[in-house]
């Protein structure tokens, strides 16, 4: 796992505290045992091979829980401590804002956070993560979830000056007449398609924007400087609206549907920093 981690032999043994050698032997100790080699190296390069990366993720969660289950017995005796990791959506705006995260650390001085904001989908516990924030309805099922945000909508939003100069949509199928403003997750991926509801019927518009971003940031701002209608989370827009450098559009054709959860391994042995972060996010939801 160290090796693995770490990319290289020399910096597996700084961690550990050992020798590279002490390193190198006991990986070769581990090859011979299993029959097969796990990593493939040159005095240039260190990668694993395909066996080496199907081990590492089945020893992984075994080894997370291990680390759980000595920290539990570790922090028992005093305030939660240690690395807290976490892969959070972009679109999380009421977890990533600020107040949350920050009397999270002023409450527990002794937890580090290391937060990746990222819409990436893969495997948190292979990845080394504690726990992610996503929308519930994209989270694997075998995952415990807790609520940290309300009921959310999705929705269109221009600025006023843009309305006044080119009309607003009276129809999600108006929006092709219109300058828009896209998201992606990620480089070489379709831009997401606006979602509506109609007589209880859902469906989506695939629009053509003229600027397509995976900064959320980078929309909000384009979108208030008249550039084009934009399309997104009802709280990533709110403070806009609220000042008045946007409006909402198509309200109508918009349902709430369950928000965000703060998602994690189904463990018997909760890390004591996993268990503050959950608390407290339920009473900041609250």
């Amino acid at each position: 796992m160290a090796v693995a981690d770490a990319g290289s032999f020399r910096l597996a043994a700084d961690r550990l505290g050992v020798t590279r050698s002490a390193v190198s032997q006991s990986m070769r100790r581990l090859e011979d045992h299993l029959g097969i080699s796990l990593v493939s190296r040159t005095t240039r390069s260190f990668s694993l091979t395909e066996a080496g990366q199907r081990f590492y993720a089945e020893v992984a969660p075994a080894m997370a829980e291990l680390n759980a289950a000595a920290e539990a017995i570790g922090d028992r005796a005093g305030p939660p401590v240690g690395l807290l990791r976490l892969a959070v959506s972009s679109i999380a705006e009421r977890f990533i804002s600020g107040p949350l995260l920050a009397s999270f650390i002023e409450a527990y001085p002794a937890i580090e956070l290391d937060v990746t904001i990222t819409d990436d989908t893969f495997d948190i516990v292979a990845e080394r993560y504690d726990a992610g924030v996503r929308l519930g309805e994209v989270i694997a099922q075998d995952m415990i979830a807790v609520p940290v945000s309300g009921d959310q909508r999705q929705l269109a939003f221009a600025a006023p000056a843009y309305i006044e100069r080119y009309g607003a949509p009276g129809h999600p199928r108006d929006l092709i007449h219109h300058r828009c403003i896209g998201w992606r997750p990620a480089p070489g991926v379709a831009p997401y398609r606006w979602e509506f509801t109609e007589e209880g019927r859902d469906f989506n518009v695939e629009v053509s924007p003229n600027l397509t971003t995976n900064d959320m940031g980078l929309m909000v701002r384009t979108a208030c400087a008249g550039g084009g209608v934009t399309f997104g989370m009802e709280e990533t827009f709110r403070a806009s609206v609220a000042r008045g450098e946007l409006v909402p559009l198509l309200e109508a054709f918009s349902s709430a549907f369950p928000g965000f959860y703060l998602y994690f391994p189904s463990r018997r042995n909760l890390a004591p920093k996993l268990r503050a972060l959950i608390d407290h996010a339920r009473v900041f939801k609250g």
